[in-house]
């Protein structure tokens, strides 16, 4: 009885610990973990035992388990490894020792426990691994080779343990000229096109010409401009013209233009091909200001119309403040593409601004007036009307928190985000997240803010949908940093927080795929030119006090170069400043919102909106009482 009781105490102060409650047991028992997890390679000595003993119920146990079995992984611990995966299965524990004793048993050629212990995975390797060893095991040809299509009928080559598969496959009838065709298509189009002239060998003698046509359009789309090179236009040979208009014209519009027009009087394009064409050459001609764009725009049909295809139509009749045109062209929009904030704030305008039905136009502004959003507080500012933040606090009850922590993955989540071991804290919280319904979510935000891990509380919130608790949504995270380094360097601390909450969300180890790290973002090749360092280390950059103070430098550096301008230092920021300035060359003078709508990156164009929107609510938060809209609306970009 004793030891029960032993054991509830020992587990209600875990619960406090992982609810934020301070204890002073928290930070031993995670000194103990860690000092067992540099010893898991020797499992047998007394330190170790000693140590694993004393963590029995604290959340991270089983990584040390985990370890242990991978470390030298053997035949023997069948059945510790089939208890542990039984047990963890589907949680972020399961995958890398399964992965790592499947790898184990295929180097072993052990069919029977490999077949056993699969399961369905994104490793081609493994997965051909199991389809042959089934097929050795008995399992009737038909009911594996059906299921090898998809594995073969894809842009780049697969791992040699599958070749023996396809093979069979092959043999059985299923690669058709069709397939194959299938499959160039697929290398070609954003595929390795490395792939192609092994596949063109694959084509029918007739039909090899095609493959080899299609290697010369990946590699230089221009060839599509020589018809001649379309001897039989036919259907196979439209689909390649159709693939190389698409790229064409984001190169080099004028003769795309031309290629096209010659090339609709002898191919037989069907209305699918038709609407392909328009979509890119709308989106391509209307970014890059190309006089035909407007009648590009108009040729996509309702069905197709994009977000990006409505906001280049916006977009290409703002450009020239012709208020009566841009009211029509709103209007001549789908219903069902007149919801929207942007097409309201826009409508709103072209009424007040035409004098049309100005005291409409100013209803329509004062409603929209209402939201908390990007065009919500351009409306607020032109009706001169206070923000309304719609800031809805999430409540939560003390049973709330102790139902949610019920979840071993919750515990295990918010010790491995304590222990900075952030990856894997973010796994198991993404595991956690499959077992809670909208309003655990919510709780486990709101418990995840507490303990400043901001990231998971803003995603969680924006996937359930439930955005009107501002101050989870936009918390002061790394306050004294931010507000330390924007006085250091003279800019807002508001516009800090705004960029820095767009980049990462608060992240610190966040890592884009084009390289930027941090809080901020800040790419390595930027960080050495602004501490004239040859070398910029990644853990350097994740190092949240250094890259605040590289995000903020440069920010001032991006203000300065643009004069003072915030809404192109913003720009700048996202999409380099040699591109913004770019953008200003064919610009004599815009209203800030206009320019800002014809941005010709989407993402940038995005990412401006975002960010001025972030930095008003942070205004209020810092305690700023401008109006930063007011600002905004009476702004005019310029050649600088």
């Amino acid at each position: 009885m004793l030891r029960k009781i032993v054991c509830l105490l020992f587990f209600i102060t875990i619960f406090y610990t992982l609810s934020g409650v301070a204890s002073a047991d928290s930070s031993i028992l995670r000194d103990k973990f860690a000092q067992a997890d540099k010893l898991v390679w020797d499992e047998n000595s007394e330190e170790y035992r000693a140590l694993y003993n004393e963590l029995h119920f604290y959340p991270l146990q089983p990584y040390l388990d985990q370890k242990r079995l991978m470390y030298r992984i053997k035949l023997s611990d069948h059945n510790e490894i089939s208890k542990f995966l039984t047990k963890y299965r589907n949680t972020p524990l399961d995958w890398p020792l399964r992965k790592k004793w499947l790898n184990y048993l295929k180097e072993r050629d052990n069919k029977l426990l490999f077949v056993e212990y699969f399961k369905p995975t994104s490793d081609v390797e493994l997965t051909c691994q199991y389809y042959r060893y089934k097929l050795a095991l008995g399992t009737k040809k038909e009911e594996i080779l059906s299921k090898i299509t998809p594995l073969w009928v894809v842009g780049k080559s697969q791992p040699k343990v599958c070749d023996p598969l396809f093979s069979l496959w092959q043999k059985a009838g299923y690669r058709t000229k069709d397939i194959v065709w299938e499959r160039l298509g697929k290398a070609a189009d954003g595929g390795k096109h490395t792939l192609i002239p092994y596949l063109t060998s694959l084509l029918p003698t007739s039909e090899q010409y095609l493959g080899k046509l299609w290697h010369k359009v990946r590699k230089d789309p221009s060839v599509i401009t020589k018809l001649s090179r379309f001897p039989q236009k036919s259907d196979k040979e439209a689909e390649i013209f159709v693939y190389g208009i698409k790229r064409f014209i984001w190169r080099d519009p004028n003769r795309a233009l031309h290629a096209y027009q010659e090339a609709n009087q002898v191919f037989q394009l069907n209305h699918n091909q038709q609407q392909q064409i328009a979509l890119k050459f709308a989106l391509a001609l209307a970014s890059k200001k190309h006089e035909k764009a407007q009648y590009w725009l108009q040729k996509v049909d309702d069905d197709n119309l994009t977000s990006r295809l409505i906001q280049w139509r916006i977009a290409d009749v703002l450009r020239q403040q012709d208020w009566p045109q841009i009211k029509a062209e709103l209007i001549s929009l789908p219903l069902s593409q007149q919801k929207s904030s942007q097409w309201k704030y826009w409508y709103a305008r072209s009424l007040v601004e035409s004098n049309d039905d100005k005291e409409k136009g100013l209803a329509l502004l004062q409603e929209l007036a209402e939201t908390r959003h990007y065009y919500g507080f351009l409306a607020a500012s032109i009706v001169d009307t206070p923000i309304n933040f719609q800031n809805k606090p999430i409540l939560v009850s003390e049973e709330e928190r102790r139902e949610v922590f019920k979840h071993l993955a919750g515990k295990r989540a918010f010790e491995l985000f304590h222990l900075k071991r952030y990856y894997h804290a973010r796994m198991e919280w993404n595991y956690w997240m499959t077992e809670l319904n909208d309003r655990e979510k919510l709780v486990a935000a709101k418990l995840a803010n507490e303990i400043g891990w901001y990231d998971r509380a803003i995603f969680a919130l924006s996937k359930v949908g439930y955005l009107d608790d501002v101050d989870l949504r936009f918390p002061l995270a790394f306050n004294d940093e931010i507000t330390l380094n924007a006085s250091k360097y003279a800019i807002s601390p508001a516009w800090a927080f705004a960029i820095t909450r767009r980049e990462s969300s608060f992240m610190s180890d966040a890592n884009s795929p084009v390289g930027a790290k941090g809080l901020m973002q800040v790419m390595p090749a930027t960080a050495k030119q602004l501490t004239k360092r040859k070398r910029i280390s990644k853990n350097y950059l994740f190092d949240s006090e250094k890259n605040i103070n590289l995000g903020t430098k440069y920010l001032k550096k991006l203000l300065d170069k643009h004069q003072g301008n915030w809404v192109l230092a913003t720009a700048a920021y996202n999409a380099g400043p040699y591109r913004v300035k770019s953008w200003l060359k064919s610009v004599d003078s815009l209203p800030a919102d206009i320019w800002i709508e014809t941005i010709p990156f989407y993402e940038t164009r995005e990412y401006v909106k975002s960010v001025m929107a972030y930095e008003q609510i942070y205004q209020a938060k810092v305690g700023q009482p401008a109006q930063l809209f007011d600002k905004l609306t009476n702004m005019s970009i310029t050649q600088l």
